[in-house]
């Protein structure tokens, strides 16, 4: 349990230190990135599958495990409409 701000001896509202805007109240939006500072980076499309099954397994509630890894990266050595299947399958199972 935390102590409030009256048992500190200060009559001042808690304000969170991780909020970048200071209020303490609530998320705030990131600025968009400006197209200009983006970096010239292209990702290999076998590493674009495997990050997008990640991010599909974990959005299913099945987090990859460490030991998951060759099974992942085989899966995403196949062709991306495999990837897309297999991706859409994990959708419709939440």
């Amino acid at each position: 349990m935390t102590a409030s701000a009256h048992e500190y001896g200060t009559d001042r509202a808690f304000v969170d230190p991780y909020a970048l805007d200071g209020s303490g109240f609530g998320d705030y939006q990131l600025t968009p990135p400006r197209p200009g500072e983006r970096l010239d980076i292209t990702i290999d499309p076998q590493d674009r599958r495997r990050l997008e099954l990640h991010a599909a397994l974990t959005a299913a509630g099945i987090p990859p495990l460490p030991e998951d890894r060759e099974a992942i990266d085989r899966l995403s050595a196949l062709p991306g409409n495999i990837n897309s299947t297999i991706q859409r399958w994990l959708a419709h199972a939440l």
